[in-house]
């Protein structure tokens, strides 16, 4: 059984993807760092297709979630996109 996130380690997890999302989120590197492989991949196919916009988008996302919707919805959930 996984171990229970803290408040703090889910708005630490929070502020790393959302930085790494704006930052690179192009290439899909904070979807790696949230263990989702495969819309990691597809986001470095889209990259290359001229979406990296949606890296930024994301990260302003995530940023603005609390870190119990971010919990909810990222990590304990299956939501890979917005």
């Amino acid at each position: 059984m996984a171990k229970e996130m803290t408040l703090e380690e889910v708005n630490s997890k929070k502020m790393v993807a959302g930085i790494l999302a704006i930052l690179l989120g192009a290439y899909g590197i904070h979807k790696f760092y949230l263990g989702k492989t495969v819309p990691a991949i597809i986001h470095i196919l889209l990259c290359f297709g001229g979406f990296g916009i949606i890296g930024l988008i994301e990260g302003i996302i995530y940023l603005t979630k609390t870190p119990e919707d971010f919990k909810k919805l990222y990590i304990d959930g299956d939501k890979a996109w917005f």
